[in-house]
C-alpha cells in the first residue's frame, strides 16, 4: 500500500503574549546647565539643586543675582510662574522643579529618585505634588533665610496648620517605609522636595517631636546640603523683605 503522504508542518505561531523589547532609557550623557537664584533665599533652586544632585547628573550652574528682576520676583512670590530653576541637558531645557525631578528620573533612572514599587512610587508623586501646589501661608510666613536665625519666632494658625500638615506626611512615610529618608534607605524626590522646609524649621526655631526632629537633622547633615549652605551664606546679597522678624 502506498503511504499516505503527511502535509508538511506549519511554523509554529509566534505568540501573541510575547514580551516586547523595554524601552532603553535616554542616554544621560552630556554635562547639563542648571540655572539658580539665591541660594540664601530661594527654596525652589535649593530643589532643582538636590534633584539634579541626588540624580548623579554632571551639571554646570548658572546663578542669577538675587538683584536680577525676575529673579527677585519669583523669590518675593510676586510672579505669576516660576521659571528658575531650569535644567538645560542635551539641548533640551525643563523648568518647573517636578518637571525636572521627573525628567531627571527618565535619564538617570538608577538614580533611584522614584521608588520601584508602583504604590510606593504613586505615594511619592503625591506628597511631591502636595509640597509643589500647597503650603502657601508656611511659604509666605517663614520665607527660606538660610543666614537668618529667630529664637521664639511666632507662627501663627495657618502656617502652624501647615506645619502640622507636614508632621502627619513626615510620620505617614517614615513608620511605612522604615527611614531613615521618606521612602526608605533611598534618597528620592520626596527629600528632595522638602529639604527646604527642614531649613525654614530650623531658621525659625520650629519645635518638633522627636521623629521629626531627627529627619530634619538628618537631612540638614547630608553632604549637599551642607555645600548649599556654604555658599548660601558666603552670598553678598541681603533682600530686606526676608530680613526682618514679622
Amino acid at each position: 500500500m502506498a503511504e499516505t503522504a503527511k502535509a508538511p508542518a506549519r511554523p509554529a505561531a509566534r505568540s501573541r503574549t510575547a514580551a516586547r523589547p523595554a524601552k532603553a532609557a535616554p542616554p544621560a550623557q552630556g554635562l547639563a546647565t542648571l540655572t539658580l537664584t539665591s541660594k540664601n533665599y530661594s527654596s525652589w533652586s535649593l530643589r532643582g539643586w538636590l534633584l539634579t544632585r541626588f540624580a548623579g547628573l554632571p551639571f554646570e550652574e548658572n546663578v542669577l543675582p538675587p538683584d536680577d528682576p525676575s529673579a527677585r520676583a519669583e523669590i518675593l512670590l510676586l510672579s505669576s510662574s516660576i521659571l528658575v530653576p531650569s535644567l538645560v541637558h542635551n539641548g533640551i531645557r525643563v523648568w518647573d522643579t517636578l518637571a525636572i525631578g521627573e525628567y531627571l528620573h527618565e535619564v538617570c533612572p538608577e538614580a533611584g529618585l522614584l521608588p520601584p514599587d508602583l504604590k510606593a512610587r504613586a505615594h511619592c508623586r503625591a506628597i511631591c505634588g502636595e509640597m509643589h501646589s500647597g503650603f502657601s501661608a508656611l511659604r509666605s510666613a517663614l520665607p527660606m533665610n538660610l543666614r537668618g536665625h529667630f529664637p521664639g519666632f511666632k507662627v501663627w494658625s495657618r502656617a502652624q496648620a501647615d506645619i502640622d500638615r507636614i508632621v502627619t506626611i513626615w510620620h505617614d512615610c517614615l513608620e511605612t517605609y522604615g527611614g531613615p529618608f521618606l521612602f526608605g534607605t533611598q534618597r528620592t524626590m520626596a527629600d528632595a522636595m522638602y529639604a527646604p522646609v527642614c531649613t525654614r524649621f530650623a531658621t525659625y526655631d520650629v519645635k518638633l517631636d522627636p521623629v521629626c526632629q531627627a529627619y530634619c537633622e538628618r537631612m540638614l547633615a547630608q553632604p549637599e546640603m551642607k555645600a548649599w549652605t556654604k555658599a548660601a551664606k558666603a552670598e553678598p546679597l541681603d533682600i530686606d523683605e526676608l530680613d526682618v522678624e514679622f
